[in-house]
């Protein structure tokens, strides 16, 4: 008996430690700090070209009379502004709620472009949509416009959020603003050459990013105007500009991305 003893005691002793060691493990790993969930948008997978680098499938203008400023160049989206109006190519899904955006913008001229997002027909005819409208432009047209967004807003209020702006509208359409720390500046964007163009809508929290860089950002609490889905309008502004769009990608988004 004393000899089967000693020859079990090294595996009792192994088994002991083994849960030991199991017991302790777990108890570490049960304290181990929980890593915060991340906050930024998501990246590359699951994005949809919207370009074919050879036709306009799936877009059309809006004012149909415009759809003479928009082609297919060398691979590219051109867009040549015809007259000083509100023009824009839009995508054939009008009811996109949340979303990110990604494309290549490069500047020719001097003018005003950028992209409407969550767009509705403007009921009071004072422009062809309402909707909430990331700004683009060539360097030195102002943080008005370069890296700003623009409220296109038919009975409600347009609030400025100027490039570098993180703006919070609340329920009843008052709003509070700070500085992003490190955003997009001028020097941050290429004149005349390309450059890479995020924007994610998901809920009511709109992000603008350029060249990898945040520009502004808004949220939008109101309880009456705000606008949940729409259309995607690349836009022509100036009479004489030109500018162009590349890699157009959207990704739809969930609640769980």
């Amino acid at each position: 008996m004393n000899r089967c003893l000693q020859t079990l005691a090294p595996l009792v002793a192994l088994l002991a430690l083994t849960v030991g060691m199991s017991t302790g493990g777990a108890d570490e790993t049960a304290t181990q700090p929980i890593a915060p969930a991340q906050s930024d948008p998501p990246g590359d997978d699951g994005f949809v070209a919207l370009f074919d680098g050879k036709t306009l499938d799936g877009w059309h203008a809006v004012p149909p009379d415009s759809a003479s400023d928009w082609s297919v160049e060398d691979g590219v989206i051109v867009g040549r502004g015809s007259a000083d109006r509100l023009v824009y190519l839009v995508w054939k899904d009008e009811q996109l709620t949340d979303f990110e955006l990604r494309f290549r913008y490069r500047m020719r001229t001097k003018g005003n472009t950028g992209v409407e997002i969550r767009s509705q027909p403007d009921p009071s005819g004072k422009r062809p949509f309402e909707g909430y409208h990331a700004d683009l432009g060539h360097v030195g047209i102002g943080p008005q416009i370069l890296g700003g967004w623009d409220f296109h807003f038919a009975t409600r209020e347009e609030y400025p959020c100027y490039r570098g702006t993180r703006l919070v509208i609340d329920e009843q359409g008052r709003t509070t603003s700070e500085t992003i720390p490190g955003a997009l500046t001028a020097d941050d964007v290429r004149p005349m050459q390309w450059n890479d163009v995020r924007v994610v809508a998901r809920g009511r929290h709109f992000w603008f990013y350029i060249n990898g860089k945040l520009a502004s950002e808004f949220v939008d609490n109101a309880k009456e105007g705000r606008l949940d889905s729409g259309a995607i309008g690349l836009q022509l502004h100036d009479k004489g500009m030109r500018v162009e769009f590349d890699d157009v990608r959207l990704k739809r988004l969930t609640e769980a991305s």
